[in-house]
């Protein structure tokens, strides 16, 4: 049953060319998180900076703020529609094994959030996989009553809160965070201010939810196919997403201060399902053999865990104080500093992706992640006969 399910895994991993490519976000998604890195304030200073910043840096930040994240969250909920499919055709329980994959989720976004970077969102992806994995054998009408009572949950937390920093005229904070210069000292801060760091986290749960069940709903619909029902679907994507989503989130962006709160979790999630549609119809439209932009994106997304976790570690070693320091000597370039490190690590994350993957099925964290897969099963089954 084992090597079925291998052979089954590597067959939807092979099949859908879309989902790599979209999945290929992680050089996208760190261009939220350079700015993080690059602050010389840490993470505190990033969110200070949200309030200060002059129009051309808010236009920038805009660009990847909260978007590419959220075509993230959508692209687990693919991920867990592709994997219901595998295990019935399988015969298999679900969520089952699945189960055992979202704790092994979790145990990595809690070792990477303390020892790596205090943006990380696995953990709370894992929570959301757990409802969401048993939500998505349920009709279609279930999983919409779910999206509406968490989406409508959602936008009324963001408005209230909107409200009331255009009340008061506050604005995001750091709320007194540290910016310890050694990496012992960013554990222990991390540590002691996990609940402020976690915040963001618990905040987005109903958003996460909405947007991983509005991944289950897109896939069972064939938005990622190469058929005409696709395209149409794909067509709807980018009309909401772009033609609406785009011009609504630069005028939250450039609201104000007090607009945060619209901009990076109303406006760019649907943004997001924009970009899934441009990213699927751009695919389905390139020759068969990819270039080197596509291969590269490509290769990201079969190592995306990988990825994730590696470009929050180059990152890291660039400008953090315990390693180049470049936040410190260069922060006040501002802008400059910071796509010259997004650079940096896609073009490192693309060319080391490509050269794995041309020797292995998979990338190094997603090997010892199957391996620990499937080491409870195999003890199982050994135990059986």
């Amino acid at each position: 049953m084992l090597a079925r399910e291998k052979g089954e895994n590597f067959r939807e991993h092979t099949r859908h060319r879309p989902g790599h490519a979209a999945r290929g976000g992680d050089p996208r998604h760190a261009g939220h998180n350079v700015w993080i890195f690059t602050n010389p304030g840490g993470f505190a200073g990033f969110l200070a900076d949200t309030a200060t910043a002059g129009t051309g840096e808010t236009v920038l930040r805009t660009i990847s703020n909260g978007k590419f994240l959220g075509l993230l969250s959508i692209m687990f909920g693919i991920g867990i529609a592709i994997q219901l499919g595998s295990a019935r055709r399988r015969g298999a329980r679900w969520p089952g094994w699945y189960l055992w994959r979202a704790a092994l989720l979790f145990a990595e976004g809690v070792l990477h959030y303390v020892l790596v970077f205090e943006g990380d969102v696995l953990a709370f992806y894992a929570v959301v996989s757990v409802i969401v994995a048993y939500l998505a054998a349920r009709s279609e009408r279930t999983i919409r009553a779910w999206m509406i009572t968490a989406g409508a949950l959602h936008v009324a937390a963001v408005a209230l809160l909107t409200a009331a920093m255009a009340a008061t005229g506050g604005a995001v904070g750091g709320g007194g965070l540290p910016a310890p210069d050694t990496w012992t000292g960013q554990v222990a801060m991390r540590l002691e201010h996990w609940v402020a760091l976690r915040a963001e986290g618990l905040f987005v749960l109903p958003l996460s939810t909405v947007l991983f069940l509005a991944g289950v709903l897109l896939w069972r619909a064939g938005a990622l196919t190469d058929t005409a029902r696709g395209a149409a679907l794909r067509a709807r994507l980018i009309g909401w997403g772009i033609g609406v989503g785009v011009p609504l989130n630069f005028l939250a962006a450039l609201a104000g201060p007090s607009w945060f709160l619209v901009d990076r979790y109303l406006c760019a999630p649907l943004v997001a399902f924009g970009l899934l549609g441009a990213i699927t119809a751009v695919v389905h439209r390139m020759r068969p053999r990819p270039g080197p932009l596509r291969a590269g994106l490509t290769a990201v997304g079969r190592c995306a865990m990988s990825c994730y976790i590696l470009q929050n570690l180059i990152a890291s070693a660039l400008c953090y104080d315990w390693g180049l320091g470049l936040a410190d000597r260069f922060g006040h370039h501002g802008p400059w500093l910071t796509a010259g490190a997004w650079l940096t690590v896609t073009a490192l994350l693309m060319a080391g992706a490509a050269g794995w993957t041309r020797r292995f099925e998979r990338g190094p964290i997603e090997t010892v992640w199957h391996r620990l897969y499937l080491a409870p099963q195999r003890r199982r089954v050994e135990t059986t006969v």
